[in-house]
């Protein structure tokens, strides 16, 4: 009995000592899962990466080293036909390995979790975590869409030297911001390497190409296949094929279908069309006013018909011949009669019966003077300024161009000679403004040269410049005004015809005041222009107007003059204009002697 009580409480004892190896076993294993299991389990990886085993500061290094790189690398992002690149950061996305690092870790420490992962090694891949900053991908997304926005082109005919050519349709792209933001997202994630197609919304054009082909086969290459020819006033005048593309156009109607368009106005005004066509018609005349021996407005010329083209005539004759052929591209055009403007019955009717004013300038003979002087006079004589109308010297004149009739000469600018097409007109200006002074108009705009010229008179003259600065004078005389203009190689008269306002406009002139002496300045150069010192001054001129024998009224113009300084040009510098002012004439120094109006800039 003893014995079997001894071996029933052995076997009691046995069981406890076996179960606490057991326990002692499971704790050393949970012990070594925690020690040397790392916070990553084995078999980890991110986008390829093996982290399995890593301690959290191991795998955020490891995946730094291996996907850094690879994210901050350049978007590339297709948008239509086009690929833009940009740095991820500027589009708003980031990689975030420290919060990768966080999913991938271990979360579980209980026995039964961390003893296990010693006993397991499945495979676990993990996607790394990206950022979006919001606002700046869709700022970025909108400067990408301004800058890559194709606007939708309507396929077209364009006339290009004699030859029609089709011009392609093309879509309409915008990029779908909101759609694209979410693409971009996506790829970014998946860590795409090829360009990503950003959603766009496209826009069709209204012309496509079967259109464009029909009208090039249908009018744009018939057009250009040759020349028209227009008989005017039975001249012949054939317009080119280049001629004609200038002012051909085709342009969709509400249908879609492309039809031709000609500039009627801008052919008729092409020189190769308006040339011809003046001399193959006959303008109207207006009557040439003048004085007879007693002063009297008489007519030196009568005024005549003419005849002209119209640029509605000239496009109803044109447009059925550019599909023509042969004797079919050639037509007449149609001539209306044109009655003058200025008829002598006309200029009794307006009131133009007597001298109001005349002014005459005298200057030193140059061929660019000859020429610019009598051009601008040219476009003066014969204007008619009506009750109320504004007579103004760049719109009648016109630009001082070499299309427009002048030549280079000298000018003052910025105190300096200079040479420039239209030099030598400011005596022109001068004359008129003395006319229109004398003639008691209301003077709206002149300005004075910047230094005074010797055969001018003080504080009573005018320049010009296209642009800038005009002469302008208002017709407040309550009749018209007619305006004869006459130029010789070194003079030129202009005088106003029509009827008096006052009984005379008398002229006065204040001594020189804030007198200021000129510098001396060396130039060379080819530009270079020799200037003879003159001072500068400021001068006052009044204008009385006189009615029955008392002044009625009264203005007063001051003028400021900077000091003419002293050039001299180097001795190699070549000399080709006049470097002195000619002396005034007797006439301009009784005129100076009366004074003047004011140059005002």
């Amino acid at each position: 009995m003893a014995r079997a009580g001894n071996r029933t409480g052995n076997w009691r004892i046995a069981l406890p000592l076996v179960g606490g190896a057991a326990v002692l076993g499971l704790g050393g294993l949970y012990v070594t899962g925690l020690v040397t299991g790392g916070d990553i389990e084995q078999g980890t990886r991110v986008r390829g990466v093996d982290i399995g085993g890593m301690s959290r500061a191991e795998a955020r290094q490891a995946l730094d080293r291996a996907l850094g790189p690879g994210a901050a690398a350049p978007v590339a992002m297709k948008i239509g036909d086009r690929v833009e690149k940009a740095a991820p950061a500027a589009l708003g996305l980031s990689l975030d390995t420290g919060a990768t690092v966080d999913l991938a870790a271990r979360t579980g420490h209980d026995p039964v979790t961390v003893i296990g992962r010693l006993f397991t090694s499945a495979d676990r891949d993990i996607e790394p975590v990206t950022r979006v900053d919001e606002p700046t991908a869709r700022a970025a997304l909108a400067r990408l869409d301004d800058s890559t926005r194709q606007q939708v082109r309507d396929g077209s005919i364009t006339f290009d030297k004699g030859a029609a050519k089709a011009v392609d349709a093309r879509p309409g792209i915008d990029l779908a911001e909101d759609r694209a933001l979410d693409t971009l997202r996506a790829a970014y994630q998946n860590g795409s390497t090829g360009p990503v197609v950003l959603p766009v919304e496209r826009r069709e054009p209204q012309v496509g190409a079967e259109e464009t082909n029909r009208a090039l086969e249908a009018f744009a290459r018939p057009a250009m296949s040759g020349p028209v020819t227009v008989d005017v006033a039975g001249k012949r005048i054939p317009i080119t094929p280049a001629v004609l593309g200038e002012h051909l156009t085709m342009k969709p109607d509400a249908q879609g279908r492309l039809v031709p368009a000609l500039d009627s106005k801008g052919l008729l005004a092409d020189p190769a069309v308006a040339r011809p066509v003046e001399q193959a018609v006959q303008a109207p005349r207006d009557a040439v006013l003048g004085l007879d021996a007693a002063g009297r407005v008489a007519v030196d010329t009568d005024s005549r018909p003419g005849h002209q083209v119209t640029q509605a005539a000239l496009g109803r004759a044109v447009m059925p011949l550019l599909t023509g052929t042969g004797a079919g591209r050639s037509g007449a055009v149609a001539t209306e009669e044109v009655q003058p403007d200025l008829t002598s019955a006309e200029a009794a009717r307006l009131g133009i019966k007597e001298k109001v004013s005349s002014f005459t300038v005298q200057f030193p003979a140059a061929p660019y003077r000859t020429t610019n002087i009598g051009r601008a006079v040219e476009l003066i004589n014969g204007s008619v300024v009506l009750p109320g109308e504004e007579w103004s010297f760049n719109r009648t004149v016109g630009e001082r161009t070499k299309e427009n009739g002048f030549v280079d000469g000298i000018m003052i600018n910025d105190g300096r000679y200079v040479k420039s097409p239209g030099g030598g007109v400011s005596a022109v200006a001068t004359t008129m403004y003395n006319a229109a002074f004398f003639g008691g108009v209301k003077l709206v705009e002149h300005g004075a040269h910047s230094f005074y010229i010797e055969r001018y008179p003080e504080g009573r003259e005018a320049t010009v410049a296209w642009g800038t600065l005009d002469l302008r004078w208002v017709n407040d005389t309550g009749h018209a005004l007619y305006v004869q203009a006459q130029s010789t190689d070194t003079s030129l008269t202009i005088t106003l015809l029509g009827t008096k306002k006052y009984d005379e406009i008398k002229a006065t002139k204040g001594p020189r005041t804030q007198v200021t002496p000129p510098a001396k300045i060396k130039g060379s150069g080819p530009a270079c222009e020799v200037q003879t010192p003159l001072e500068g001054f400021d001068v006052s001129v009044g204008r009385d107007f006189v009615q029955g024998g008392r002044t009625v009224r009264h203005e007063d113009y001051k003028t400021h003059y900077t000091p003419r300084d002293e050039v001299t040009c180097d001795p190699q510098t070549p000399q080709t204009a006049p470097t002195t002012p000619a002396p005034q004439t007797a006439q301009a120094q009784s005129a100076q002697a009366l004074a003047a109006a004011p140059a005002r800039r």
